[in-house]
């Protein structure tokens, strides 16, 4: 399975920077670290410097997505092309669930602002229209959540919680020559995306104390 490191830098700001790094990068950071650290304790005339590493898998990387759901104001989803409709999908089960929940693009979408939470579906992790948004939503000090090929691309760079998914896309093929498959384009990453989405809806349905009677009430009687 795959290693990450998650990282907290508290700054001025009562809100810490966070992010992630390959569990093989530790040793590398950990010497610029100490190097910052003798710097800041000259500076400042500190006693210490705190930090702490967690190693963590794929299940975690589900339920940290999971968590940040509950913990948001409101949930704003987005991706572009095939992926995007998979995306709409899991926004739809997100308001079935009694999220406040939009799908970035759409009229009537409106501002993301600290406390919300950004759900962004990119196989590359590179889509131009994607990391703009991230960009904005970082901005507002919003919390990003990604799944991706490519936890390393700019989207999983600015995301506070990664879900990786096996896959290929001719988008990032540096990065995703070692997966074999005959299907064209961003299949694998669509189909998985699909599975993913559903498998956190899954996991808040009794965590919400949700059944199918109680979201099949919240369903479209418009149509």
């Amino acid at each position: 399975m795959s290693k990450w490191i998650r990282w907290f830098k508290h700054n001025e700001s009562i809100y810490p920077e966070v992010g992630q790094m390959p569990l093989k990068d530790l040793e590398s950071v950990l010497k610029e670290f100490g190097s910052e650290a003798r710097k800041v304790l000259k500076e400042t005339g500190a006693d210490h410097v705190i930090y702490a590493t967690k190693e963590y898998d794929e299940e975690d990387e589900v339920k940290e997505v999971v968590e940040l759901c509950q913990k948001a104001n409101r949930i704003f989803i987005a991706g572009a092309g095939r992926s995007g409709f998979c995306a709409r999908g899991f926004a739809n089960r997100m308001m079935h669930l009694g999220f406040t929940v939009y799908f970035v693009g759409e009229t009537t979408t409106p501002s993301i602002q600290e406390g919300d939470l950004l759900i962004v579906g990119s196989g590359s992790g590179t889509t131009a229209s994607l990391v703009s948004d991230c960009k904005k939503a970082k901005a507002q000090k919003a919390i990003i959540a990604t799944l991706t090929i490519c936890p390393e691309a700019p989207i999983g760079e600015m995301a506070d919680a990664i879900i990786t998914i096996p896959g290929a896309t001719q988008k990032n093929a540096e990065h995703t020559n070692d997966v074999v498959t005959e299907q064209p384009g961003g299949n694998l990453f669509e189909q998985l995306s699909w599975l993913i989405y559903d498998s956190i809806v899954m996991d808040l349905m009794p965590i919400l104390g949700e059944t199918e009677d109680t979201m099949f009430k919240r369903h479209a009687n418009m149509e």
